[in-house]
């Protein structure tokens, strides 16, 4: 039998007409605080072909290396190596990334832009169009039928509130990083967590079941860790209220020692690995986690209200506290019930870099 070899004339001519023929693809990338998602999908239909995560991508606190390597790594597990050359657009939404509307030479997009940029090169993807946006653009595209004006509330690691306005921000509230800002959000609900142990420990507040949490979180030795029942109610300051187990004037002096170096050797961000405990002991009736959580709903709640929201305006919500069935979706929900708006919670960014990479190509 008389077949051409893989690389004769016209098998390359038979690999070009379907390369061409093949449809486009395109790369969304939701570059958060936590976790940055990359998904493939077709240029055409928005369908989703394959995905790949790695870690935090805030082009603010994240080194240009490092987050260079995340990028690359996401994409490299979205992007199977024989499509990488049918990606026509790529559309990144980054944590710590001004908006559209904003200065070319603003610092976080600055960072954004070099290292999606080195690491599409990484992996060998050659899209026509690149895109980088703030995470705030993304979120808010990723609501249904994709809207191009309203309003939207992340709320992961950091918080933010934005009006929207022809996809673009026209007005922001919050997200003044972990130092200044993001009040309500994981970094602000993790502080306070540590806040109200050590308050628990020194007497200035009752127990709660944080003390033991995070005690063991920080890895603090087990002989200074508060009893397993230590905590739960609105009981009294100093020892324990009646309604506690005891907690020794000594193992609390210790444990305030152990765990202030603690926290001080590690980034500050990563207080934020404390929220998901607020949660858990809210879930168990711990009348402190409960206090954290609602006031984080009521921190966020004032920042949506800053933006002068109007009745029936939709607001797209995002994020690990806000994604469908986060833990503040319901309380913010009922604190911003007077203001009748039409709250959509989406679970990420990432099909909204799909529908702007989708928009960017058709421009």
């Amino acid at each position: 039998m008389n077949q051409a070899s893989a690389d004769s004339p016209a098998a390359r001519a038979s690999a070009a007409s379907l390369s061409r023929a093949a449809p486009a693809l395109v790369v969304g990338i939701d570059a958060g605080g936590t976790r940055t998602r990359a998904v493939l999908a077709d240029l055409g239909d928005g369908r989703t072909l394959g995905e790949g995560t790695s870690g935090p991508g805030n082009a603010l606190t994240v080194p240009g290396p490092v987050l260079a390597d995340h990028l690359a790594e996401a994409l490299a597990r979205a992007v199977p190596e024989p499509l990488r050359g049918r990606v026509v657009a790529v559309a990144g939404g980054f944590a710590g990334t001004g908006h559209g509307g904003q200065a070319a030479d603003e610092p976080g997009r600055v960072r954004a832009q070099a290292a999606l940029a080195a690491a599409l090169a990484r992996v060998g993807v050659t899209a026509a169009e690149v895109g980088v946006h703030s995470d705030i653009e993304t979120a808010f595209a990723a609501a249904p039928g994709h809207p191009a004006d309203g309003l939207v509330l992340v709320a992961g690691t950091g918080a933010v509130a934005a009006r929207i306005d022809a996809r673009v921000p026209a007005a922001t509230s919050g997200g003044d990083g972990w130092l200044l800002g993001d009040d309500g959000g994981g970094f602000w609900i993790g502080r306070a967590a540590v806040r109200a142990v050590l308050r628990a420990a020194d007497g200035r507040s009752g127990p709660t079941a944080l003390a033991l949490t995070v005690g063991r979180a920080l890895g603090l030795p087990t002989e200074i860790l508060p009893p397993q029942d230590y905590g739960g109610t609105d009981a009294a300051p100093c020892h324990g209220g009646t309604d506690a187990a005891p907690w020794s004037a000594a193992s609390r002096a210790a444990y305030r020692e152990r765990l202030l170096p603690a926290v001080m050797d590690r980034p500050p961000v990563r207080l934020a690995d404390h929220a998901p405990l607020v949660v858990r002991a809210a879930e168990e009736k711990d009348a402190v986690a409960t206090r954290i959580l609602h006031e984080a709903a009521r921190r966020l709640a004032d920042t949506v209200a800053a933006l002068a929201p109007r009745p029936g305006e939709p607001l797209v919500v995002t994020g690990g506290l806000l994604a469908p069935d986060g833990p503040l979706l319901i309380p913010l929900t009922e604190r911003l019930a007077p203001l009748a708006l039409a709250i959509t919670p989406v679970s990420d960014g990432s099909p909204g870099a799909v529908a702007l990479a989708r928009l960017d190509h058709a421009i």
